[in-house]
């Protein structure tokens, strides 16, 4: 699909293509690819011809796309050139948003536990509630903060089904009649990506067996995408808590996120959250 720039954003991308390419050819040399040098070259790395016959294109047609032409490319073609140049994951990527395509999605990870790092900045996020999910929803990590304010359990395994079958969950959000729309058409969104994986309908399926109010939603098929929310909480212990959640990808695991609450400015939310977090005898971080 091609993306929609305006015409001095379409020049600018005609520009670093141009470049991009250059540069890449430059840094590979015939031996890497396995092709006879042919003599004492001007420049370093391959010539357009040696990339054209590489990537199975006319020698034109590569001299034009390089150039930054305004011609037209298909995925097939600009796969077989990013193999040519050895590009990356990453720069294969580049290369499809500079010719004006999307990237293909990135195949995503099984279920991973999290890098020692991302452990050590959810611990460090309390005492604010955070947790990491696959792409299926399971959860992979949740730190003491989330389990308090947000009542997970033992038997709280994934996010979706948590939120329409945790009766605790369902009394302390505020507002989960409304929100109950909106996390069932992100699920729906988040199973789109990956039409082949069949684990999406049937944690779906389970789910509305056990949860009418998901069957009801589940069959609209409404689809939305999110990468922050606002989660309120009537905490038993604490009262009112507002929290700003944001879910940030995490590039290791492709799928997974990691979700951070953050205490919405304006409230007294957070020191809500220090004197709950007292009450079950877990560690407050002072501010220093």
């Amino acid at each position: 699909m091609t993306t929609s720039d305006s015409p001095l954003s379409r020049d600018d991308r005609r520009t670093e293509l141009r470049e991009f390419l250059r540069s890449r050819r430059a840094r590979v040399s015939p031996a890497d690819v396995g092709m006879p040098d042919g003599g004492r070259r001007r420049t370093p790395g391959l010539r357009r011809e040696e990339v054209a016959v590489l990537a199975g294109v006319g020698v034109s047609w590569y001299t034009w796309l390089e150039q930054g032409r305004d011609i037209k490319v298909s995925e097939q073609v600009l796969d077989a050139i990013a193999r040519a140049l050895l590009l990356g994951s990453a720069e294969r990527a580049h290369l499809y948003r500079l010719a004006g395509l999307n990237p293909p999605q990135t195949p995503s990870a099984p279920s991973a536990a999290p890098s020692p790092e991302v452990r050590r900045l959810l611990d460090a996020w309390s005492p604010r509630p955070g947790y990491v999910r696959d792409r299926h929803w399971n959860f992979t990590a949740v730190n003491d903060a989330a389990r308090v304010v947000f009542g997970y359990g033992d038997s709280d395994h994934n996010c979706l089904v948590s939120f329409f079958t945790n009766a605790r969950y369902r009394v302390l959000h505020r507002n989960w009649a409304e929100t109950a729309t909106d996390v069932a058409a992100a699920f729906r969104a988040d199973a789109a990506r990956y039409p082949d994986d069949p684990e999406f309908g049937r944690i779906a399926a389970d789910l509305a067996a056990d949860s009418p109010e998901f069957a009801e939603l589940w069959a609209r098929h409404d689809v939305a995408e999110h990468t922050s929310a606002v989660k309120a909480v009537d905490h038993p212990d604490a009262g009112t808590m507002i929290f700003d959640a944001t879910l940030l990808p995490l590039p290791e695991h492709p799928g997974h996120h990691l979700i951070l609450h953050n205490p919405r400015p304006g409230t007294d939310t957070q020191q809500r959250l220090e004197a709950l977090l007292r009450q079950h005898s877990l560690v407050v971080p002072h501010p220093g």
